[in-house]
């Protein structure tokens, strides 16, 4: 049997495709990355949260695997990754610069005479296979016979050149060239599978990607039907102080298991560890908090304020996306009593936390974190920390401080202490960071984008709502809100545990995609 483009054949056996399949997983990372600053801590909490997202589908294609050789069906296949030739700048012509994208295509669902294109978009990350596998828009795809195809964000995983992350280089990084670069794919895909317009295409993105997907509508609709936005934060911010808000609104919500209790404990205890740092008391900080090395100077404090954050907000953000990442989980430790004060069941939060991403210690130096965004290093894989800074330096801001009365954290999540670090590492002044986040509000139309066939998908738990577009802006425009659930929640594989509201609306989402289709249907555009 000859494969289709975009795909390697793969044996008819269950166990060579299970073989196949357990061998990508070891070698490939990541459904794509979401939204992370502060210390190194929510890094890893990410790195933490993909490599269960990975396990999970896994497990879910492997179950459908199994259940279609039960019922007697043929053979699976499994795409190849492929590279695309892409211009460098899009904007400038005589630049004859170019940089290979990474996408994936999977045709195994498809109807090519009228079915529809599903473009799941890449973001501050490596993508791999499992984003033409498994998800939301493949089973979406499953129902509505889709071509599938993924593509990989400009400068991150292996799309990049090896000289991609030198200064001179980052300046065509930018969500405006990742636009480009989806337009220029568009063209390619539709000639090689020979799409014509009853091939209605709908995009879809969830975090960054979220708002790359809306704003690939927006600016291009004569190429793209319609889009998902998830968790899409498309109002740049530079002091996003909403953040932790949202956080403190999460820690007190009983429906995730929050109390105020529980909120008042975190205050309480990063107030206590906040005048730690003010006296200076290095030593014993460093052995309540395992620190790797010797904490030196008020650049290794804030790394610390930082890291411990993270954990909280990680773990808001993250809600039961990992086992022990939950907030009920949180606060059934910082309301423990019997632990001591508030400050010391920070301290065993603490403890939890790198026993859950199996750590001795945390690195507090605020030395190496400025090193690794300064590392021009191209990493094939996981995410993209130089280019994500350098990002929000250039466009969005996002900074989540702490100054507000509001916030339950360390007061030493400032602005200045983030935004310096732009100046730090990309020599791009302090002072110039509003006017680019400025900018991408005028070029998109920040939470009022003025398009329409868009649903912007968030959970109330998520701190990145705020950000994103929360009521109908107009009959196409639509807002779903999701009680309960927090990053992405939408855009993974079933579960049989998933609450009620999340499966209402992928609902909502599945009914809105039919009608959707229904309508390029009876009236091709």
């Amino acid at each position: 049997m000859i494969g289709l483009p975009g795909f390697r054949y793969r044996s008819v056996g269950l166990g060579a495709r299970m073989a196949s399949l357990s061998l990508l997983f070891v070698f490939l990372s990541g459904l794509g990355l979401e939204l992370a600053l502060g210390g190194r801590n929510m890094w890893l909490m990410k790195q933490k949260v993909l490599e269960s997202r990975e396990q999970r589908a896994q497990k879910y294609l492997l179950e459908r695997w199994k259940s279609f050789v039960a019922v007697g069906s043929g053979d699976r296949l499994v795409p190849s990754e492929e590279f695309f030739q892409q211009p460098l700048d899009h904007f400038n012509r005589r630049n004859n610069a170019t940089y290979k994208q990474r996408y994936w295509v999977n045709t195994e669902l498809w109807e090519p005479k009228e079915g529809p294109v599903f473009l799941y978009i890449g973001g501050e990350g490596a993508l791999t296979v499992f984003s033409v596998l498994a998800g939301e828009h493949v089973e979406l795809a499953r129902k509505y016979r889709a071509l599938l195809v993924s593509a990989e964000h400009r400068f991150y995983g292996a799309s990049i050149n090896p000289d991609g992350l030198a200064e001179q280089n980052l300046q065509f990084l930018s969500s405006q060239q990742a636009l480009a670069d989806l337009a220029t794919l568009h063209a390619f895909i539709s000639q090689r599978y020979n799409l014509t317009r009853r091939n209605t295409w709908i995009c879809f993105g969830g975090s960054y990607p979220g708002s790359l997907s809306a704003w690939f509508r927006l600016k291009f609709p004569h190429l793209v039907y319609a889009a998902i936005a998830s968790s899409a934060p498309v109002r740049a911010q530079l002091d996003f102080t909403s953040y932790n808000k949202v956080v403190s609104q999460s820690l007190s919500n009983p429906v995730v298991g929050g109390s105020l209790k529980c909120r008042h404990a975190v205050a309480q205890a990063f107030s206590q560890l906040d005048r730690a740092l003010t006296q200076g008391e290095a030593a014993r900080l460093q052995s309540d908090f395992q620190s790797c090395q010797r904490l030196d100077g008020t650049g290794d404090f804030y790394e610390l304020a930082s890291n411990l954050a993270d954990i909280v907000m990680g773990m808001v953000q993250y809600n039961r996306e990992q086992s022990g990442f939950d907030i009920g989980g949180l606060c059934h430790v910082m309301t423990h009593e019997a632990l001591g004060s508030p400050y010391h069941r920070l301290v065993a939060l603490n403890q939890v936390y790198l026993k859950l991403m199996a750590q001795n210690c945390t690195d507090n130096s605020h030395q190496k974190a400025l090193e690794l965004l300064r590392s021009t290093v191209v990493k094939p894989f996981g995410g993209g920390e130089r280019q994500w800074y350098y990002q929000t330096c250039s466009e969005f801001g996002y900074y989540q401080t702490c100054e507000d009365k509001s916030c339950p954290l360390s007061r030493w999540l400032t602005l200045p202490s983030q935004v310096d670090i732009c100046a730090q590492v990309f020599g791009i002044a302090a002072s110039s960071v509003q006017g680019a986040v400025s900018f991408t509000n005028e070029y998109y139309g920040a939470d009022k984008p003025k398009s329409s066939r868009i649903v912007f998908v968030n959970g109330d738990i998520d701190p990145w709502h705020a950000l994103s577009v929360l009521k109908n802006q107009s009959h196409s425009e639509l807002a779903v809100l999701i009680n309960g659930t927090a990053h992405c929640a939408n855009m993974h594989p079933p579960k049989q545990d998933d609450p009620l509201s999340l499966q209402q609306a992928r609902k909502r989402i599945d009914d809105q995609i039919g009608v959707w289709l229904a309508s390029s249907r009876s009236n091709p555009w």
